[in-house]
């Protein structure tokens, strides 16, 4: 199927979905941080954690930078279709692009500009967040600065929130915010992770996005995966929380190299 029909298969299902996903604590979950074109990396995923067996939490950034965007993202939207209660994409800010344009992005300029609109707005459509009962919230960027967990099931692209879940950066310095960056990145510091991620009742986050970041901060309670070689010689990494595990800290959480 090429993009456009897989779009059109899963269109319905994807905005029925909602923003914020409710993961289960009977089977193994797999979060799997920025593939970025790199479908090898997708499909190692797929074979080594099948879908029959495990939920699968892609934590977004599907396309651009890497050698094979469009394989990538036609495999992932294929994994969705044939399971769609086991495999959850999450949006990234590569996904938001019908919201906030961004450059480089190949993947979105080689596109004709119908496909371009249609497979953005379909894009937009993708959840933003999961969160697992024994503590853990999976997103791509930064905690927004809500009141509660439910309320992230109502962010909308283009929202402020929106902006910190999808472009949102971590720094391991006191403060709130250290304002904005290229292309609307917001960074973070270590007394926002704790006022929000203590409000909403999250022990541990786990995000992508931002190369450079050390795997664990603020007390091992943040991780940062990458599962892309769009990277250069990044390690491909995924996380994952096994049934009846007590979460502590990130460390709980198994890390698998790819």
């Amino acid at each position: 199927m090429t993009l456009r029909d897989l779009g059109q298969a899963l269109e319905s299902r994807l905005g029925a979905e909602g923003r914020l996903i409710s993961l289960p604590t009977n089977r193994p979950v797999v979060f799997v941080g920025d593939t970025h074109g790199d479908r090898d990396a997708t499909v190692r995923v797929l074979e080594r954690f099948p879908p029959e067996e495990h939920v699968l939490v892609f934590l977004g950034d599907y396309v651009d930078r890497g050698p094979d965007s469009p394989g990538n993202l036609a495999l992932l939207l294929e994994a969705k279709l044939a399971h769609p209660g086991s495999v959850h994409l999450l949006m990234g800010n590569h996904e938001g692009w019908a919201a906030a344009p961004f450059t480089p992005a190949d993947f979105w300029r080689g596109l004709p500009p119908e496909e371009a609109e249609a497979l953005g707005a379909l894009l937009l459509r993708l959840p933003l967040a999961a969160h697992h009962p024994a503590g853990v919230l999976a997103l791509h960027g930064a905690l927004p600065d809500v009141g509660t967990l439910a309320d992230l099931a109502h962010v909308e692209p283009g929202s402020p929130a929106w902006r910190a879940m999808a472009w949102g950066d971590w720094r391991d310095g006191p403060g709130y915010a250290f304002g904005s960056g290229a292309f609307g990145r917001p960074a973070f510091g270590r007394d926002h992770f704790l006022r929000v991620a203590g409000r909403l009742g999250i022990r541990v986050l786990v995000r992508s996005h931002q190369p450079g970041t050390p795997l664990f901060l603020y007390d091992d309670r943040l991780l940062t995966l990458f599962t892309s070689r769009a990277y250069g010689d990044r390690v491909r990494r995924v996380a994952v929380l096994y049934p009846d595990v007590s979460v502590r800290t990130a460390r709980d959480l198994a890390l698998v190299e790819l």
